[in-house]
């Protein structure tokens, strides 16, 4: 796998990230191959020690996980969701979404690291992938013949077909020209975990303040969760200044101190808040993937589970091309996954924008329109099942490996 080959892969993935080898897995199950390129040291990325990451698989793309034999890698390390409440601000009148038992989790709670870690391991086993890390691709070369992609160590890499999977500032896109619709929210997302006193009964909690929401997320063991504290860009440097026992005596004041005293077990970091959305996730030979085609706020926790959705989708499309004769970079099957994809991540993108702006607005009067349309929800079963299906990644025309089947 490792040795450095000349011959032609079916496609070329730009970023090793999380999107870009699960793809890189998915197509391998279907007999395509795929050179993965990154920059990044793989070493350093799978490093013992919690930073604080983590992310909300939803059950769909669990499903797909486990069907492309990434989920073996991961059992029993993550953290089931079994509900979610939803409230404005510390006010009566709670959104809970809680499946029946038979219904399974609405997603499982993963730090990053043991994400990366399973997929490294996997792509380290499948056989028709080769892993370019750390390598930068200086020179590629795009046209009706095919793709050709010079590394920084010399070597030359050939292929039908590119795929973007570099994350939200993805040189490839803004090389290809294709135009991006962005805005940023003016809030920053401080991110951490602690442990507590009582335990989280694998309960995610979303309180949504002005100011931003204040996400807590289950993890194991069960008293310990992951925090995703939205703050506005203009506090939070003094909030990132504060001492560890001022910042976590705030944070028990947002969540009314109901998990008990609070202890942090990782790092505190934080990140920009904004919004993109490539207006065209196709050009010739090429693919927008994950963050590359779209970013979104974490309000609902589905950027990672809608790049998982790109690559079901991009890896169905490549499989069903290539066995009626297509090549990987062929234009009809371009277009077919730019409609497929095209009309749901706007959707999404647009469903988070919106709830953003709404939970933003401050007073009363605007908290009680929030709090009487939570109840609505809450009272009305098929309103809160196409919710619930939402978290789930279950909404739209799923691809087969979010329904765990083969392709």
């Amino acid at each position: 796998m490792n040795e450095i080959a000349s011959e032609k892969s079916d496609v070329i993935i730009l970023g090793g990230g999380l999107v870009g080898l699960t793809l890189a897995i998915a197509l391998d199950r279907n007999g395509i191959s795929s050179v993965v390129i990154d920059p990044a040291n793989p070493d350093a990325v799978v490093a013992p020690g919690f930073d604080g990451r983590v992310s909300a698989v939803a059950s769909a793309s669990w499903r797909m996980l486990e069907a492309i034999g990434v989920g073996r890698h991961l059992e029993g390390q993550g953290c089931p969701i079994r509900e979610i409440r939803v409230s404005d601000g510390l006010k009566p009148g709670i959104l809970d979404f809680r499946p029946e038992e038979e219904e399974g989790p609405l997603g499982i709670m993963f730090e990053n690291r043991l994400l990366r870690e399973a997929l490294r391991a996997a792509s380290l086993e499948a056989k028709n992938i080769r892993l370019r890390m750390p390598n930068r691709a200086v020179d590629v070369v795009r046209d009706a013949s095919g793709v050709t992609a010079t590394l920084d160590n010399g070597e030359v890499v050939k292929g039908a077909l590119l795929i973007a999977a570099e994350g939200r500032r993805s040189p490839t896109r803004e090389a290809a020209g294709l135009n991006v619709a962005r805005w940023d929210y003016h809030h920053v997302a401080i991110i951490s975990a602690f442990e507590h006193e009582v335990p989280h009964d694998n309960v995610a909690y979303e309180i949504f303040y002005p100011a931003g929401p204040f996400a807590l997320l289950p993890m194991l063991p069960g008293n310990r969760s992951a925090l995703v504290w939205t703050v506005s860009a203009k506090d939070a440097p003094g909030m990132l200044k504060l001492s560890d026992r001022g910042f976590w005596a705030e944070a028990e004041k947002q969540m009314g101190g109901f998990l008990g005293k609070l202890t942090p077990v990782a790092p505190r970091q934080s990140y920009p808040l904004n919004f993109h959305h490539a207006a065209h996730i196709t050009d010739e030979r090429l693919v927008l993937v994950g963050d590359a085609a779209h970013g979104i706020h974490p309000i609902a926790g589905q950027g990672l589970n809608l790049g998982f959705r790109d690559v079901a989708a991009l890896a169905e499309v490549l499989t069903e091309g290539v066995r009626i004769g297509l090549d990987c970079g062929d234009a009809q099957l371009l277009a077919r996954y730019e409609r497929w994809r095209g009309l749901d991540t706007f959707m999404v993108a647009t469903a988070t924008d919106t709830l953003t702006r709404l939970f933003g607005i401050p007073g009363d009067a605007a908290s009680a329109v929030r709090r009487f349309g939570l109840g609505m929800v809450q009272r009305i079963p098929p309103l809160k099942r196409s919710f619930m299906a939402e978290a789930r990644g279950e909404s739209g025309a799923l691809p087969k490996l979010l329904q765990g089947m083969p392709i």
